[in-house]
């Protein structure tokens, strides 16, 4: 039986995998700190309730890549402080993010996740590492279908040059 055959939790990690899993760690981190800010910004409570829902999927995710982390006996990378809640109110006019810029903030960052777990999926060797990044493109999948729905809705999309000129037949 060769080194990866087997329980695929009993394989050693390669360092692709495990740069993967420390940088999903970090980014998610550094994420829920944003979120957390941009939580206080938003006005709009559709949008609030995505950025609620995105934080809940962050932290998911945190727990399974810790918790791999861990048992493989590598050091987490260091988290930033939670973010207190603040009044919108109290944020002066000049220095709050607007609704559309934080909904086009998180559709950049859904859409950058989506591309690192199809990454992290296509170089796994660890077929449990791999469906666990294939579990979190799809919960992303599914919050960038939720947030493009409110952007369109909000009239906050802003898409590129549409072609209207269609061929002859």
């Amino acid at each position: 039986m060769g080194i990866l055959t087997g329980n695929p939790k009993e394989e050693p990690l390669h360092y692709g995998e495990i740069f993967s899993i420390w940088s999903s760690l970090a980014a998610n981190y550094g994420m829920i700190a944003g979120y957390q800010t941009f939580y206080n910004h938003a006005g709009d409570e559709d949008l609030k309730k995505v950025v609620e829902d995105i934080i809940d999927v962050c932290k998911e995710e945190i727990k399974q890549l810790e918790k791999i982390l861990k048992v493989n006996g590598i050091g987490l990378p260091p988290a930033p402080p939670e973010r207190p809640v603040a009044r919108l109110e109290d944020i002066p006019p000049g220095a709050k993010f607007n609704d559309p810029e934080i909904s086009a903030a998180l559709s950049l960052d859904i859409a950058a996740g989506l591309v690192a777990c199809s990454q992290a999926m296509g170089t796994s060797t660890r077929e449990d590492v791999a469906l666990m990044y294939g579990q979190f493109h799809t919960a992303k999948a599914l919050l960038g279908a939720k947030l493009l729905r409110l952007n369109k809705t909000k009239g906050w999309l802003v898409p590129p040059p549409l072609h209207l000129n269609y061929p002859k037949k």
